[in-house]
């Protein structure tokens, strides 16, 4: 490791396509922090392996992606209270013998949500997409901004049912298969799966979208995601991608690692106009 800045960076595999290095480089810039941040392409059978070895080197913290979120909930030694109750896991800091595990996906998502393009979640019905580590790091703090409803939709039913099943003590929460939507309309439409990684959108029936004021896609890409171009097909008046959510749940990881809040403002700037 670098004898003069600290070691951060995104492991996840694929990792490519990220702009996290260059959103910390713009933070540690703005805050006056010595460090670097760099992409990390591991796959699974090596992840924890390859973080051991990159803390025992002196790397001071990683950012967690696909498709390694639960497994850094089960590696790390110390779990924040947020990432035990959503077993994943996005932020791991090294500190000595310490080995925290954060999630700070649900922080960010709610922060660009509420802060950024002023959406209410109070009474509102959620459908998420998906019942992966991104659902399981968002329905918690849903959950505090005290929806009506959040309908978990999955590839696989008991899948669904058990991640509605764990977060249920919070809150109104279900589980259901993909193709067999609750009954209902839903105010806010989320996209917690990978699917546009590959291009494609969750196998949801197009009428879901009607009366969706909000679309939301926790993926991003240089264009509209394949889920924001359908949904707008689909006639949903406000599709977005989670660009927002990335730079806040990056500047949640930035204060844990440094002890300083970034102001995301700039950097939201500077992506949302490239």
């Amino acid at each position: 490791m670098n004898d003069a800045l600290d070691e951060y960076g995104l492991i996840g595999h694929p990792v490519a396509h990220s702009w996290s290095p260059f959103i910390h480089g713009v933070f540690a810039r703005q805050t006056g922090q010595a460090m670097t941040y760099r992409l990390h392409d591991v796959p699974a059978e090596q992840f924890e392996a390859y973080v051991l070895d990159f803390a025992a080197r002196g790397g001071r913290g990683l950012n967690v992606t696909v498709p390694h979120k639960m497994a850094a909930a089960r590696l790390a030694r110390e779990l924040t209270p947020r990432a035990q109750r959503a077993g994943a896991v996005n932020t791991l800091s090294f500190m000595g013998e310490r080995l925290l595990g954060d999630n700070t996906d649900g922080a960010g998502l709610v922060r660009d949500l509420r802060d950024n393009l002023d959406v209410t979640v109070t009474r509102r019905r959620i459908l998420i997409c998906g019942a992966g580590g991104a659902a399981r790091g968002a329905i918690g703090p849903l959950l505090e901004l005290d929806p009506v409803e959040i309908v978990i939709a999955g590839r696989s039913l008991e899948r669904a049912r058990a991640l509605a099943a764990d977060f249920a003590p919070l809150g109104p929460v279900l589980g259901c298969a993909l193709d067999d939507l609750l009954l209902g309309h839903f105010d806010i439409v989320i996209n917690a799966t990978s699917a546009s990684l590959t291009g494609a959108v969750p196998a949801i029936p197009a009428t879901v979208i009607e009366s969706a004021a909000l679309c939301y896609d926790m993926a991003y890409a240089r264009g509209a995601t394949a889920f924001v171009t359908w949904a707008r097909e689909q006639g949903c008046p406000r599709a977005v991608q989670g660009w927002g959510m990335l730079i806040e749940q990056a500047a949640e990881a930035f204060e844990l690692w440094r002890g300083i809040r970034p102001d995301t403002g700039p950097v939201r700037r500077l992506l949302l106009t490239a």
